[in-house]
């Protein structure tokens, strides 16, 4: 005796093509839908937070495990580029492993900086797994208090 799948009368092969495609994603872990990605950046990259502050930005980059040497940060053309190799820590030869979450390899992400950044005061700084780049608005775009006198 053989199953076969009942179809109801509203089929839609494009549905059913749709819902295939997202089983496929779901079984590789291939999410499509986030935008934020850069166009070099993969899924296993660090996360990076980005915030605003009235004379600067600041990028926090959670690299833990990475070692400072092993993180290089650059800019160009208004493109902050943070590259970097995560090597994968020892858990000793005989240890059966029986789930894997941890992420090594190469990566690289970069984020795209208003013109109002300038790139010549940029500092970044690594502690307690977490680079911070410092990304210092130009004087001329930093809100100003002009004081006003009354006659």
């Amino acid at each position: 005796m053989n199953l076969v799948r009942w179809r109801t009368p509203g089929f839609d092969p494009g549905q059913e093509l749709e819902r295939l495609q997202n089983e496929i994603n779901h079984l590789f872990d291939l999410d499509y839908n986030d935008r934020s990605m850069g166009l070099f950046d993969r899924a296993t990259s660090p996360a990076i937070d980005v915030a605003e502050q009235n004379d600067h930005f600041i990028v926090y980059c959670d690299l833990p495990g990475v070692d400072q040497k092993d993180v290089d940060v650059s800019i160009a053309s208004n493109v902050l580029t943070i590259k970097g190799e995560k090597k994968m820590s020892e858990r000793g030869e005989k240890a059966k492993i029986f789930r894997k979450e941890e992420w090594a390899g190469s990566f690289q992400r970069t984020l795209s900086l208003p013109k109002s950044v300038d790139p010549d005061r940029i500092q970044a700084e690594m502690a307690d797994g977490v680079l911070r780049i410092q990304l210092p608005k130009r004087e001329e775009v930093k809100p100003r208090q002009i004081s006003v006198n009354v006659s």
